[in-house]
């Protein structure tokens, strides 16, 4: 489980010690596939308006519309011309100046693993490139483009939502550093989706730039990997899957923030607050943020994944030769299986190499006194300990974990609540969350508002979502083990076959909300018992399940790692079963507005069930067990059908766990 890493080196450390001028005007000479000359701009145009694939689509669009065929690649001119990137070094070298000083401005350190790099080129030099970075901050496709410029790396090319187009003099700066826009949704537009996949293959197969997209589709607001979206993922496969390249590597990036900069936003936004509108003025209103310090990050270039070795014993690739290249056909069940579980695959391996800071530990702990409703605080020296017993334990789990051994535990822990000093209080050599500050300062001669009991849960639940965030960084670490904790917390007896049904139950309950892949039950059983095992806390044996002595410990802390899932989860049951008509839509305010009135009649002991993520993931899993109907089309459309026999069950299974 423990396997070897590479080692970091701070690339900012150079930064601090020698010009950004020069820096930026740098002789820039990246290693490109098979040493070819990129193609320019307008020549990779013309050769996906000439494509054999956007032709036909064009000739059916035709047809179906009736239009001339110069009318509709009028169309597809434009969409491609709204679509494309237009990548120029001068904009690079001009975003290479600025991010150094902002860099050096908001962060202590940024960490990449040097021999990640040196694959990452060979994979460049031999092969087209997929980079697939995790997807936390804004800031993650900016820093990508950063290293790979810093380490003389080609430039990626970088799908972007359309709603960056809104910010005028960036959007277009940020088109001119590789970014190419994408709609967020394409609903049935035939059009769009052949030129937009036409125009990722062709970069992809000339070997253009590596084309860099974020698998799970759009920032995690609560620093959870998302299910990943296929689409994108679907269509870089397309030419290994159809023989028009060798092979395709794909890179799985990890990105670890030690703080967040959007840590405040996200929690607003998960209780309903609205995101803010991309614009160039809210990134001058935000200038702010460059007071502050963020610590450290750490960005971990995986292995590269070829391809063709996934494909190997699983993908006929004989099918394809049945059917002309340039005819689109839908991928069958076999190719959307495979895809998804490449996916998966992939979300594994930037989970597995997430680097987790100290504060990712304390949040676990202070957030579970918080629950216990401790209104006192840890005392400094037991929250020490605790972090210690919680870093020894994540660390025989596989952690991935950037504690520096130097230096004394409790300097590390007093650290790391110095650089997260909003969310938490010290007084009297005691630390808890800081939740009765978060109303705000008030202003000298000013008489403030008296403020309502659900505002003030809302200004609490501000910093408990922001807490949540960083704890959700090791989940991946601690889910199977606390799903199979949870499982014999609330089996009848020790036998293993009971306690493996209360497993399977959690894990498929839980599938929309961690990232587990799918037809894998038994191997994360299997895991979660050797896990247990190998650091004393169970003894098992063909037919039983026994906790040790010293395993109490370690079985409370992993069940009350799942408790606020499980509380989420069943309060929505709760919700649903007195509920009689509802649509989709009305879904989160409705709940909410519920958990609001339970939270404050002392009904739940987790704020963070406020979560709409939480919210929606159970949802989804309602859905997916058949408790919820979705109606698709008619009059009621989006109406939820409620299984209220089935809800009831499932709101006293889950009570009971």
């Amino acid at each position: 489980m423990l396997k070897k890493r590479d080692d970091f080196e701070d690339i900012l450390e150079e930064r601090r010690n020698s010009s950004d001028l020069r820096y930026a005007l740098k002789c820039y000479t990246p290693v490109l596939y098979k040493g070819l000359t990129p193609c320019k701009v307008s020549e990779l145009k013309q050769m996906v308006l000439q494509s054999d694939q956007l032709g036909y689509v064009i000739t059916q669009v035709s047809k179906e519309k009736g239009m001339t065929t110069d009318e509709v690649t009028g169309e597809a001119a434009a969409i491609l011309e709204e679509m494309a990137q237009r990548l120029q070094l001068s904009t690079v070298r001009f975003f290479a100046f600025t991010l150094s000083k902002v860099f050096k401005t908001l962060f202590r350190s940024i960490c990449v693993n040097e021999e990640g790099l040196q694959r990452l080129q060979q994979a460049i030099h031999n092969h087209p490139v997929v980079l697939l970075p995790s997807h936390r901050s804004y800031m993650d496709f900016l820093l990508m483009s950063y290293i790979l410029y810093t380490y003389d790396l080609a430039l990626p090319v970088i799908a972007a939502g359309m709603d960056f187009m809104g910010m005028k003099v960036v959007g277009e700066m940020l088109r001119m550093s590789g970014a190419f826009f994408i709609r967020r949704s394409f609903g049935g537009d035939k059009l769009y989706w052949a030129v937009f996949s036409e125009y990722v293959k062709i970069m992809l197969k000339n070997g253009y730039a590596p084309v860099e997209f974020f698998l799970e589709g759009t920032r995690s607001r609560t620093a959870k990997s998302l299910t990943p979206k296929l689409g994108l993922l679907n269509i870089v496969m397309d030419p290994f899957l159809k023989g028009e390249v060798f092979d395709i590597s794909l890179v799985p990036v990890s990105i670890s923030y030690e703080r967040t900069l959007e840590e405040a936003l996200y929690a607003r936004e998960l209780l309903g607050v609205p995101k803010p509108k991309e614009s160039t003025s809210g990134l001058f209103k935000a200038r702010k943020i460059l007071s502050e310090d963020y610590g450290s990050i750490h960005v971990y270039f995986g292995q590269p994944v070829s391809v063709r070795s996934l494909a190997e014993s699983r993908v006929n690739r004989s099918q394809f030769n049945l059917i002309p290249r340039h005819i689109p056909t839908r991928p069958s069940e076999e190719i959307l299986s495979f895809v998804n579980d490449s996916a998966y695959r992939l979300v594994r391996a930037q989970e597995e190499n997430m680097v987790l800071k100290p504060w990712v530990l304390l949040a676990f702990v202070l957030l579970q006194k918080q629950a216990a409703e401790d209104k006192q605080g840890t005392a400094l020296d037991e929250l020490t300990e605790q972090a210690v017993w919680l870093r020894d334990l994540s660390r025989h789990y596989g952690a991935f974990l950037h504690w520096p051994d130097h230096i004394p535990p409790s300097e590390v822990v007093s650290s790391s609540l110095s650089l997260h000093r909003g969310l938490v209080r010290i007084s009297e050599g005691r630390v808890q969350l800081a939740l009765e500050q978060v109303g705000g300062q008030q202003v000298p001669g000013e008489t403030r508002s008296a403020i309502t009991p659900e505002e003030e849960l809302l200004n609490q639940a501000v910093v408990i979502l922001s807490c949540v965030s960083y704890r959700n960084q090791a989940l991946n670490i601690f889910i199977r083990p606390a799903l199979l904790a949870s499982a014999i917390h609330t089996a009848a007896s020790n036998r293993k076959q009971e306690i493996y049904n209360g497993f399977s139950f959690l894990r498929n309950m839980f599938s929309n909300e961690f990232i587990l892949c799918p037809g894998a039950t038994v191997q994360d059983f299997e895991e979660a018992c050797y896990l247990l095992v190998k650091t004393g806390a169970l003894q098992i044996n063909q037919q039983e399940v026994l906790i040790t002595e010293r395993g109490h410990r370690t079985l409370a802390f992993l069940t009350s790692v799942l408790d606020p899932f499980l509380q989420g989860y069943q309060v929505v049951c709760r919700f649903l079963c007195e509920e009689d008509c509802l649509t989709e839509k009305q879904f989160i305010p409705a709940v909410r507005k519920f958990i609001i009135k339970h939270l404050l009649t002392g009904r739940l002991r987790y704020i963070e069930v406020l979560s709409s993520d939480l919210q929606k993931n159970a949802l989804a899993a309602l859905i997916r067990l058949g408790a919820v109907q979705k109606i698709k089309g008619g009059e009621e459309q989006g109406t939820l059908k409620l299984n209220k026999v089935m809800l009831n069950s499932l709101e006293d299974t889950l009570g009971k766990k």
